[in-house]
């Protein structure tokens, strides 16, 4: 495991958070634009200007993403993130000037910290301030920052989640990266299945396992609907609109082997794919979902093992040794 979305030229990354209070913003940024698609499986997603990505678009490139946290109240996050490129004369061009494009999804972590605390346009002009082809801070940082994953037994006996990053390479192509991990289910590793953060089981630091709970017909009223786990795959060689919605696509598999169970009525879902053309080469679309799924797998991964908790919800790395065994 190793590298970030950073890893893939024309890809910037800032953070702007309050630890304390448990919300924050994640920032990526492409000086140059990019082209890019998404596909939402979850269906409790909230989004801005998302629908930009999910058909034809006058548009042709974006200019940033914007992952935040504060559910709805997040969104206001995009504005101060829009303002940074505006007055960097950034954005597309019309007779009226430039008008950036920064389609913005938005992840439920209001029962972490302070409910009251909601990310704002400030913190995304701070965290658009802050972003650099460096590699990001990973676990309780940015959109991460009050994230947390299993709540089908609900927050109590729910672990941390966080903003994961990783990149995986072929040849000559490296394809990143990055996931804000906010989920419904359980995180396991994806190559042994071994269960790494989720639901606990009562009276002791182990594993409820959600996915057995629900084939077992275990039912909660209501159930958590706090959840979505938000990707973003990115390489700099050129992809079309058509290629990078194939590549959006495959990069579910990563959620699907990683996160149990997945793509849930109670989560929001979405990957999106980005193509800086930094490179100047065509790119090989499949090549790129390929490389693209393993680093998402891995960026999952990475934002639990990296992620610091509290006395309520403890993160993977305090309950190292108590783990459960593989399934």
């Amino acid at each position: 495991m190793g590298g970030s979305i950073t890893d893939v030229a024309g890809v910037l990354v800032g953070h702007s958070h309050d630890a304390a209070r448990g919300s924050g913003v994640t920032v990526l940024l492409f000086p140059e634009g990019a082209a890019a698609a998404a596909d939402i499986r979850g269906e409790a997603a909230g989004t801005r200007q998302m629908d930009s990505l999910l058909r034809p678009h006058p548009v042709q490139k974006i200019h940033a993403l914007v992952l935040a946290g504060g559910s709805a109240f997040g969104l206001d996050a995009a504005s101060g993130v829009v303002r940074y490129l505006a007055e960097r004369n950034t954005g597309f061009s019309t007779p009226g000037g430039v008008v950036p494009i920064v389609p913005t999804a938005i992840v439920y972590d209001l029962g972490y910290g302070d409910g009251a605390f909601r990310p704002d346009a400030a913190m995304g002009y701070n965290a658009a301030c802050a972003a650099s082809s460096h590699p990001p801070k990973r676990g309780s940082v940015g959109a991460g920052a009050g994230a947390t994953v299993g709540k089908v037994l609900g927050i109590s006996r729910a672990m941390k989640g966080g903003f994961g990053s990783a990149s995986d390479s072929g040849g000559a192509e490296v394809v990143g990266a990055c996931a804000v991990v906010n989920a419904f289910g359980d995180v396991v590793d994806p190559e042994t299945g071994r269960w790494l953060a989720g639901a606990r089981a009562e009276g002791r630091e182990a594993p409820a396992n959600a996915e057995d709970l629900i084939r077992g017909g275990y039912r909660r009223e209501p159930f958590s609907s706090e959840n979505t786990t938000l990707a973003v795959v990115a390489t700099a060689d050129l992809l079309t609109r058509e290629e990078l919605w194939g590549v959006a696509r495959m990069g579910h598999a990563a959620l699907c082997r990683a996160i149990r169970p997945v793509h849930t009525p109670m989560d929001g879902d979405i990957v999106v794919a980005v193509a800086t053309g930094a490179s100047g080469r065509k790119g090989n679309a499949l090549q790129a979902a390929a490389l693209g799924t393993r680093a998402l797998e891995r960026a999952i991964v990475d934002a639990v093992r990296s992620a610091k908790g509290n006395r309520s919800v403890p993160a993977a790395a305090e309950l190292q040794g108590k783990r459960g065994k593989p399934r």
